[in-house]
């Protein structure tokens, strides 16, 4: 038995303009995988492309070699549990999401509340999103609420890193926030902290769209980057004491700085995308990490956040992530859609007969 699955065909920047040197995705038969006494098995609906996609065709994961299955926000149906599969009540027909990662839950991080760094973790690439089918541990799969159809499903996973960013900046009602980078973890963070009491709640984005849809979601100020001196803005918007929290979500190296610059003192910074792999930041010690006592972190994976995240979805927006979709035959197009930045989210219908479900 087989199943289509899109996979990395060939490494290297989607961008390129040399189409030789250019990375390449594909659909291609890959091996249908059995289920385990603790396994669900889920008819993929949807799933999403996310902006590390890109990334990881560009050999983010070197050690990984084409070809190999990408995809990790996912929304399906059960078809199928494992004989031990039988802790959450999940059955047949159920309409699910997910989290990629499954964790050990026995080795030191996991029992240390620190399992995104676990020792013996599986990831989406045994077995992928962007397929017909996935078969994922039970512990890996969540129930979607009711009134949360199947498109919509898919941002669980982007919901659960959006929560997790949310949980990491120790935000506090009245707390000034700045987020730059209007892709979905941007504009889902934003809808966040906004819940959570954000005050003077920026969004710096250069394309326009973006932060009119930021606009539309909560945000207090925009700015663009292009036409704006950030800086000043930013001095404008809270009368020069900067901002408590600075999320960095872009992943635009030749603005990694600016959070630095906009931070208020004691403040802390979140540098949550996928930057380049070699890229490094020069910061000023003494006058960030000793003069502004700034806390500069990040997060990897979204630990802990799903059971929340699904309770949050029915709370959320999720029609700017949900506009275009393209059926799984057509991943390059879709793909080559996802490059052009001209909507937030592109989603992969993996099997037709689930559509708009």
């Amino acid at each position: 038995m087989s199943k289509r699955t899109v996979c990395v065909i060939k490494y290297g920047n989607m961008k390129d303009k040399d189409e030789s040197q250019r990375g390449q995705v594909g659909v291609l038969d890959t091996p249908d995988i059995p289920v385990g006494p603790h396994d669900v098995k889920i008819k993929v609906a949807y799933c999403a492309i996310c902006g590390s996609d890109p990334h990881i065709v560009n050999r983010a994961f070197p050690e990984r070699v084409p070809p190999f299955g990408l995809g990790h926000e996912v929304s399906g149906v059960v078809v199928e549990l494992g004989p031990e599969a039988t802790v959450k009540g999940l059955k047949v027909g159920d309409r699910v999401a997910g989290n990629f990662m499954r964790f050990c839950g026995s080795c030191y991080y996991c029992a240390n509340g620190q399992q995104q760094f676990c020792t013996d973790k599986v990831s989406e690439v045994g077995s992928p999103g962007m397929s017909e089918y996935v078969v994922w541990d039970e512990g890996q799969v969540f129930k979607l609420p009711d009134d949360v159809s199947l498109r919509e499903g898919c941002i669980l996973e982007p919901t659960s890193v959006a929560l997790r960013i949310a949980d990491k900046s120790n935000i506090t009602a009245g707390m000034r926030v700045a987020i730059q980078g209007g892709g979905p973890i941007g504009l889902l963070t934003l809808q966040i902290m906004k819940m959570r009491g954000a005050t003077s709640l920026t969004l710096i984005e250069p394309i326009k769209d973006r932060r009119d849809i930021g606009t539309s979601l909560g945000a207090d100020y925009t700015i663009d980057p292009t036409t704006q001196d950030v800086v000043e803005e930013c001095n404008k918007i809270t009368n020069g004491l900067g901002y408590d929290i600075v999320v960095e979500v872009s992943g635009f190296a030749p603005a990694a700085d600016i959070p630095l610059k906009i931070a208020s003192v004691c403040g802390t910074i979140l540098y949550s995308a996928m930057f380049p792999n070699e890229f490094e930041l020069p910061v000023n010690l003494y006058e960030y990490c000793y003069a502004k006592e700034l806390t500069i972190t990040g997060t990897m994976l979204s630990p802990y956040t799903f059971p929340r995240a699904v309770q949050l979805m029915s709370r959320m927006d999720y029609k700017p992530f949900t506009e275009i979709s393209f059926p799984l035959e057509e991943a390059p197009e879709a793909f080559a859609t996802h490059l052009t930045g001209k909507y937030p989210k592109v989603l992969i219908n993996c099997n037709e007969d689930l559509a708009d479900k």
